[in-house]
C-alpha cells in the first residue's frame, strides 16, 4: 500500500547513507536514535543528551590532546566549570587564585555558598602562602597559569603535590595555553580544564567547555553530571569545534609569535608602564615558564598603561587592528579594558590592557598600537 502524502513525506527522508565515508565528519543532527530489534543501539547512541557522534569525536579528541584518558564535552567553559565543582560536596572548602576570572567567583558567591561550598584566595606564586590557606576540609585546589587576567604562573607540579599532601585535588584551567603548549596531567594535577569557546573553537563564533582526566571514579562524577544536567554542546557546536582543534596547533604557533614579537616591542615603549607575558625575561617567573610549557609562551599579554584608567581605555578604542571586545583566542586580535569588564568588585588594576593576539601580520599589530599610544 502507497503511504499518504505526509507519512511519505517523513519515510523519504530518512537516512539511507550509512555506507558513506565522507573524509569531514557529518553533523549529526539528530535528537534521538533508532534502536534495532533485538533493542540494542547502534554505538550506544540513544538520546543526544548522553551522547552523539560530534561530541564523541571532540571528547577523544580532547583527551589525546591533553594526555588524558577520559574527556568531557560541555556547552561552555562555566558549565564545564560547574559539574567539576559539583562533583563536590556540602562542607568542602576550594582554594582559588587571587586574581582568577571573575565569573568563576561570582559563581561561588551566587550559587555555590548556599549549596554549603566554601572558597578562600590566594597568591599561587607563594607556595608558603598556598599551604598556609589549607584547612581541614580543603578538597580541591585551582590553577590558573598563566592566570587571567595578570599572567602570573603557578608550578603545577608543587602545587599538585601540596594538593595530594592534603588529599585534595589540583584542577588545572589550561584555556590560556592549550595542549600546544601545556599539559598539566604531565606535571601531577588531576583534573584540566578548557574553555573550548577561546583557542580550539578558535573563530569566535561557538561556545563550549571539556574536562579532562584520568582518574576513573571521577570521571564518573563529571559524566553523569554532564548528563543529568544536560548542559552539552549541540552537535553543530561539536561540529565547530573538531573543525577548530584540525588547525589549533598552526593557529596558536602562530598567535604565540605574533605575541612575543607585540611584547617585546611594548616593553620598551615609554607609555607601557610594564607588559605580563612569561615569555618575557623582565617576567618573574619566565623560568618556570620554560621549564613548564612547551612551543611557546602563549598569546595572551596584558600591560599596565602608564596612566590613568580614562587614558588606558582612550588607547583601547584607538586601535583599528585589534577590536574591543571580551573574550580571548580567536583569530582576529581583541583588546579589553578589563577592570571595566569585571565590575566594582574587581582587584584587576585600573590601567590593565588585556590583549588577546591574533593572526595578522605583526607589522600591521604593532604600528596599530605605535600610533594608538602616540
Amino acid at each position: 500500500m502507497k503511504p499518504k502524502f505526509e507519512t511519505l513525506a517523513i519515510k523519504s527522508t530518512e537516512n539511507t547513507f550509512s555506507d558513506v565515508n565522507p573524509v569531514s565528519i557529518p553533523i549529526y543532527l539528530s535528537s534521538t536514535y533508532k534502536r534495532n530489534a533485538n533493542g540494542t543501539y547502534n554505538n550506544d547512541f540513544v538520546y543526544s543528551r548522553n551522547d552523539n557522534p560530534n561530541r564523541q569525536v571532540i571528547e577523544k579528541s580532547i583527551a589525546k590532546l591533553e594526555n588524558g584518558r577520559y574527556a568531557f564535552a560541555f556547552s561552555s567553559g562555566m558549565s564545564a566549570v560547574s559539574a567539576i565543582l559539583q562533583s563536590l560536596k556540602t562542607g568542602d572548602h576550594v582554594i582559588l587564585p587571587d586574581d582568577i576570572y571573575f565569573t568563576i567567583k561570582k559563581l561561588f558567591n551566587e550559587v555555590l555558598k548556599p549549596w554549603g561550598l566554601s572558597y578562600s584566595q590566594v597568591d599561587m606564586t607563594d607556595l608558603q602562602a598556598l599551604e598556609n590557606a589549607i584547612k581541614p576540609n580543603t578538597a580541591m585546589i585551582w590553577v590558573e597559569t598563566p592566570s587571567n587576567p595578570q599572567l602570573k604562573l603557578s608550578d603545577i607540579k608543587a602545587v599538585s603535590k601540596l594538593a595530594h599532601k592534603n588529599n585534595a585535588l589540583c584542577v588545572v584551567d589550561n584555556t590560556w595555553l592549550t595542549p600546544v603548549f601545556q599539559n598539566p596531567l604531565n606535571f601531577g594535577a588531576d583534573i584540566v580544564i578548557h574553555s573550548t569557546t577561546k583557542y580550539f573553537g578558535g573563530h569566535s563564533d561557538v561556545l563550549g567547555g571539556a574536562v579532562v582526566l584520568d582518574d576513573e571514579k571521577i570521571a564518573s562524577k563529571i559524566k553523569s553530571i554532564q548528563q543529568l544536567n544536560g548542559a552539552v554542546p549541540a552537535p553543530f557546536d561539536c561540529w565547530l569545534i573538531g573543525r577548530g582543534i584540525q588547525t589549533l596547533h598552526l593557529r596558536v604557533s602562530k598567535q604565540s609569535e605574533n605575541a612575543f614579537k607585540l611584547a617585546k616591542y611594548l616593553e620598551k615603549h615609554p607609555k607601557v608602564k610594564q607588559v605580563n607575558y612569561p615569555g618575557l625575561k623582565s617576567h618573574p617567573q619566565h623560568n618556570l615558564a620554560i621549564n613548564q610549557q612547551d612551543n611557546g609562551f602563549g598569546a595572551m599579554l596584558s600591560i599596565l598603561i602608564d596612566g590613568t584608567k580614562e587614558e588606558a581605555f582612550k588607547i583601547s578604542t584607538k586601535l583599528a587592528y585589534f577590536t574591543t571586545a571580551t573574550s580571548l583566542g580567536g583569530v582576529e586580535s581583541l583588546v579589553e579594558h578589563r577592570q571595566s569588564v569585571e565590575g566594582p568588585d574587581s582587584l584587576t588594576p585600573n590601567n590593565l590592557l588585556r590583549i588577546s593576539v591574533g593572526i595578522e601580520h605583526i607589522e600591521d599589530l604593532i604600528a596599530d598600537w605605535e600610533q594608538a599610544l602616540n
